[in-house]
């Protein structure tokens, strides 16, 4: 079964059951969704359909922290609701042990030793480890890997 079809199979078991965050969560992922499939100018893959739901978790995240140092924890804690839905549907990120492996394995084979050899490092794990790796936690970790 694609994403595209899981979604719309949760949404329609959320609307059945008046669940109304993940309904909402859903339609919002629908949208921007088919916005996307209107950018491409084809059917959406699973891939695209990945990237949209890591981008609309990544603005739920970001809203939350916002709405933490405002001190609204009734939005922050809507944020949170929408963010849980969004993640069933993502894969499972990587644990900090296993990217500091992969990032020290990765600096070995292609023999990086310098700050400014970092984007290399970068692309190599992005794109083996596509969706499960957080951009923010992985450019920490290489820096401090590569810093004397």
């Amino acid at each position: 079964m694609s994403l595209t079809q899981r979604i719309e199979q949760e949404y329609l078991a959320a609307y059945k059951a008046k669940q109304e965050i993940v309904l909402l969560t859903l339609r919002a992922v629908k949208t921007a969704c088919k916005l996307k499939q209107v950018d491409l100018k084809r059917p959406l893959e699973d891939a695209d359909v990945l990237a949209v739901l890591q981008k609309e978790a990544k603005q739920r995240q970001e809203s939350i922290e916002l709405f933490t140092a405002a001190n609204r924890a009734d939005l922050a804690d809507k944020e949170a609701a929408e963010l849980a839905v969004l993640k069933t549907f993502l894969p499972e990120a990587m644990s900090e042990e296993a990217l500091r492996a992969v990032v020290d394995e990765t600096i070995a084979r292609l023999g990086v030793a310098s700050v400014q050899d970092m984007s290399k490092v970068m692309q190599a794990i992005m794109a083996e480890h596509k969706g499960k790796v957080d951009g923010k936690a992985l450019s920490a970790l290489v820096k401090a890997r590569l810093q004397p």
